[in-house]
């Protein structure tokens, strides 16, 4: 019965919002595509080439749905640093919301930061500088590999390759206000906060998917140690729920990560 009204409640929520609706229509058109097979996308005026069918529909759901990355300013031309920006859907909420921003985009993966600017170029999505570096500590590079189909991390140990660096700190640093920072980078993020500890004051909103990697240290008090220094307020938040998590030490179907939540780090 609960289960029922779950769906129903769920359901019933989606079908009052536009972007809801298209969110069925998507899974309906797409979630059963595939694994890690090229597809084109219609959503709304825009058509994508993305990677894997399934993994963009739950980028649709957080990015234009439940609208993780939604901020406020007084600013007409906020500046938003988008660290691990993927195909470019972040781009297009970000465009949407904020249209005479300025957006600098980071892509480690080479193959990826293409789709992505293909995707920018057929959509006509214009004043984004895109960056194909990896956010690090420094500018010697740093090795990724691959451990799952649609994931690569610093941690992995297949398929590792040396991809190029830049060091965010520098980078926030040449700013006098970052209005937006999210970052998504699979698992460099404990490292790159913690360097950018002294260069975070004129950060307005932070957005932080952090990654805990079975067979390393679970570092997100580091993390948060680094927003409460900086003076941020922060919510957590997670979508993987486990049941009998003493027993069950890492989600079904991963078998690399047994931590993975949302952060939303704010200024009062």
């Amino acid at each position: 019965m609960w289960l029922f009204k779950f769906l129903f409640t769920e359901t019933a929520r989606l079908l009052r919002s536009v972007e809801g609706r298209r969110l069925l229509g998507l899974a309906v058109r797409y979630g059963d595509r595939p694994r890690n097979q090229a597809t084109d996308i219609t959503f709304g005026p825009y058509r994508f080439r993305v990677p894997d069918a399934l993994s963009f529909v739950w980028q649709y759901r957080e990015i234009f749905v439940d609208e993780f990355y939604k901020f406020y300013t007084t600013s007409t031309t906020p500046v938003i640093f988008d660290c691990g920006t993927n195909i470019g859907t972040s781009i297009v909420y970000f465009r949407q919301q904020y249209p005479r921003a300025r957006i600098v985009a980071f892509e480690a993966d080479k193959r990826i930061s293409d789709l992505l600017q293909e995707n920018l170029r057929q959509n006509k999505i214009t004043g984004v500088e895109v960056v194909t570096k990896a956010v690090w500590t420094n500018e010697d590079g740093i090795l990724f590999g691959s451990d799952q189909a649609d994931s690569a991390s610093i941690f992995s140990q297949t398929d590792r390759t040396l991809v190029p660096s830049v060091r965010l700190r520098d980078r926030l640093l040449q700013e006098t206000q970052i209005d937006m920072l999210k970052m998504d980078i699979e698992g460099a993020e404990t490292a790159v906060l913690t360097d950018c500890r002294d260069a975070l004051a004129h950060v307005q909103n932070l957005f932080v998917e952090f990654h805990a990697y079975l067979d390393h240290p679970q570092t997100l008090a580091d993390v948060l140690n680094v927003l409460e220094d900086s003076g941020f307020r922060y919510y957590l938040n997670t979508s993987q729920y486990r049941h009998t998590p003493l027993v069950n030490h890492q989600y079904k179907g991963n078998n690399s990560m047994d931590l993975q939540l949302n952060i939303f780090a704010y200024r009062n």
